[in-house]
């Protein structure tokens, strides 16, 4: 029975302080000594306009309990836009352009749309395409900014001041060293996103079939 309790006990440590370190981030607001340290992190992330590699997404569904999962892999480049390419459970492209999205379809269909009326999508690919590239000021200008550890190892979290992306995400965390790692979005419906990247290579420039992907057919 003690080896039993012993085990137990561990195992609700380990939860609980995962738990505690996902929100941690968020009793450290920028301050003016822990500003430096963001802006570095920032400044070598920039030096990355092209990044390239696979991600793999969880997300969590609260009012069911489950967690849906997808895999693939994405390009970011700063001038062009955004690519996710999800190869499973089920083929599709998502194509983020400076102002249009585009879903290709395994069977060639494509639909296009104006980004105008998706403030949200385009929002939160913005924070991406902001944090991969470096682009520090737009954080500061969008969210109250949180940042926790060193350039070789950072934590990060935002509360966005917009009303209307904050009505649809609470709070957003990241992870990283050299590059970033991890997001997680969390929703106000109780649900979260993880995004999990990894395989991450920084191209000096987009193949002809890479570039395509932002041409609107």
């Amino acid at each position: 029975m003690k080896r039993k309790s012993k085990i137990l006990f561990l195992c609700l440590f380990f939860i609980i302080s995962s738990v505690w370190a996902q929100e941690d981030v968020f009793r450290y607001p920028l301050t003016a000594q822990t500003m430096n340290t963001f802006n570095t992190t920032f400044a070598n992330l920039a030096e990355k306009p092209i990044i390239k590699g696979n991600f793999v997404q969880e997300k969590y569904l609260n009012r069911f309990d489950r967690s849906l999962v997808s895999s693939g892999n994405f390009i970011i480049a700063v001038e062009q836009g955004m690519v996710w390419e999800t190869l499973k459970p089920f083929p599709s492209t998502m194509i983020l352009g400076k102002n249009f999205i585009m879903q290709s379809r395994p069977d060639g269909r494509k639909s296009v749309i104006s980004a105008q009326g998706n403030e949200t999508f385009t929002q939160m690919a913005d924070v991406i395409s902001v944090v991969f590239s470096g682009q520090s000021q737009g954080l500061l200008e969008n969210f109250k900014v949180y940042f926790l550890g060193s350039v070789s190892n950072w934590n990060m979290g935002l509360l966005p001041r917009d009303s209307a992306f904050a009505s649809f995400v609470a709070k957003i965390t990241m992870s990283g060293d050299s590059a970033i790692r991890s997001i997680r979005l969390f929703e106000q419906s109780g649900d979260f996103i993880t995004y999990t990247f990894s395989n991450l290579s920084n191209p000096s420039g987009l193949s002809d079939h890479e570039e395509a992907f932002f041409s609107i057919p």
